[in-house]
């Protein structure tokens, strides 16, 4: 199972052989979002509080286009102090 801060390879589509972290998953539809990997231009209205223009940012790209590579490993047991 794919999960957040996971190490993937994309199998598929514009950015193929490429490898990346994965920073959002959408259980619901299959889909994660991977740092850097399917970004598209998104233009944004100017407001009184953000400026507006043309910004890059990641999409979403399903799960059956992704590979585990390498699992974030969590210790549990908290290190001893010396």
């Amino acid at each position: 199972m794919i999960k957040k801060g996971f190490k993937v390879k994309i199998l598929s589509g514009k950015d193929k052989k490429k490898e990346g972290e994965v920073i959002e998953i959408d259980r619901k539809n299959n889909r994660a979002k991977v740092k850097e990997i399917n970004m598209v231009k998104k233009h944004v209205k100017t407001t009184k509080e953000k400026k507006g223009g043309i910004i890059s940012k990641e999409n979403f790209i399903h799960l059956s286009n992704l590979r585990l590579i390498e699992q974030k490993i969590k210790s549990k047991k908290p290190e001893a102090k010396k």
